[in-house]
C-alpha cells in the first residue's frame, strides 16, 4: 500500500483561505469483516472468534493548509504500538486490543515523517481535530506539544469511570504532559440542516466541526469548505468506505442506533451539499477521491 501524501491545492485565484487539502497515512491496519461491514453477533463475540481479516488499509491523517495556520484531522496511530510490548494493557484487555486489528507502521510512516513528504513537521502544526481517541487517531499526541488540540467534552469524558483502556480509550497515551487540549462548543450557527450549529475552527467558516455520535459518544467530523472546488467531510470511523455509508450500511463498532441517526445526519448534509466528498478515516479509496474531486467543479 502506498504511504505516498495525495496534496490538492486550490484553485489559483480564488482567494480561497484553503490553501491546499492532502491525505497522508500513519501505516496501515487489517480489521475484521465485522468490524467494517456489521454483523448481527454480539460485539465481543465476533472480536474473539472471528478468523477473517480484510486486505489492509490506510490509517489516513487529513491536513488543511489554511491561510493562518497548519490544521490536520486526526493523527493517526503511533509506530511505539506495533515496536514497543508494553504499548498495551495486559491481561483480557490486552487479548482484546490484539483480536481488534493487525497494525503495520514502518520507520517512514509515523506523522512527523510523513509531514515531511510535505514540507511541513510536527512543530508546524497550529491545531489538531482529534475525531474521537481510539488508538490510531491519538498516535501524533506525544509529539504536538505546541498545537492546540480540539476535543468535545463528553469524548474527553470518555476517560473518566471504571478501566477507560477496556473501553478502547488508552489514556497514558491520550493524557500526556504538555498536551493543550481545548473542548469544543457546538455554539455557532450555520445554515446547514441537519447541523444547525458547530464549531468554527478558524474563524471564518472555512473549518467546521460537527457532533456526529456513534462510533464513540463524542466522535466528531469536520466539514472543509472550499471556494470553486467540492466541499470535504472527514467523518473518522463513522464508516470505513464511503460507499458503505452512501448504502446506509452500519459498522460493527459503536451504538447502533447512534451510528443510524448519525448516518441519516451526513446523508442529509450530503443532500444539501451537492458534490460533498465523504473522507473517512481508514477508507483505501480516499486519498483518489480526493483527487477526483479537483476535478469537479462546485
Amino acid at each position: 500500500m502506498s504511504t505516498e501524501a495525495t496534496r490538492l491545492p486550490a484553485r489559483t485565484g480564488t482567494g480561497d483561505p484553503v490553501k491546499a487539502v492532502s491525505v497522508i497515512s500513519t501505516g496501515s491496519v487489517e480489521i475484521h469483516p465485522e468490524h467494517a461491514y456489521g454483523s448481527r453477533k454480539p460485539l465481543y463475540w465476533w472480536l474473539l472468534t472471528s478468523r477473517r481479516w480484510l486486505p489492509a488499509r490506510p490509517i489516513n491523517v487529513y491536513v488543511i493548509e489554511h491561510a493562518n495556520g497548519l490544521v490536520l484531522f486526526d493523527t493517526g496511530q503511533d509506530r511505539a504500538s506495533v515496536t514497543d510490548p508494553s504499548y498495551f494493557p495486559g491481561g483480557f484487555n490486552g487479548v482484546v486490543y490484539d483480536r481488534l486489528a493487525r497494525f503495520h507502521i514502518a520507520e517512514h510512516e509515523t506523522l512527523d515523517a510523513q509531514l515531511g513528504t510535505l514540507g511541513y513537521s510536527t512543530a508546524d502544526v497550529d491545531k489538531a481535530v482529534i475525531s474521537h481517541l481510539h488508538q490510531d487517531h491519538i498516535g501524533g499526541i506525544p509529539q504536538l506539544g505546541g498545537s492546540e488540540l480540539l476535543i468535545t467534552s463528553s469524548e474527553w469524558d470518555q476517560l473518566s469511570g471504571f478501566s477507560p483502556e477496556a473501553r478502547g480509550f488508552l489514556r497514558s497515551h491520550i493524557d500526556v504532559p504538555g498536551a493543550r487540549w481545548k473542548h469544543v462548543d457546538f455554539t455557532t450557527d450555520v445554515d446547514l440542516t441537519p447541523f444547525p450549529r458547530a464549531f468554527d475552527v478558524m474563524g471564518d467558516g472555512s473549518i467546521l466541526l460537527f457532533p456526529t455520535p456513534g462510533h464513540t459518544p463524542g466522535s466528531m467530523s469536520m466539514l472543509v469548505r472550499r471556494r470553486e472546488l467540492p466541499p470535504l467531510l472527514m467523518v473518522g470511523d463513522l464508516t470505513y468506505e464511503a460507499g458503505l455509508l452512501e448504502r446506509r450500511q452500519l459498522p460493527g463498532v459503536g451504538v447502533r442506533s447512534e451510528l443510524a441517526r448519525t448516518t441519516d445526519n451526513v446523508l442529509a448534509l450530503a443532500e444539501q451539499l451537492p458534490g460533498l466528498v465523504v473522507l473517512p478515516a481508514h477508507d483505501p479509496t480516499a486519498a483518489q477521491r480526493l483527487v477526483d474531486s479537483s476535478r469537479r467543479p462546485q
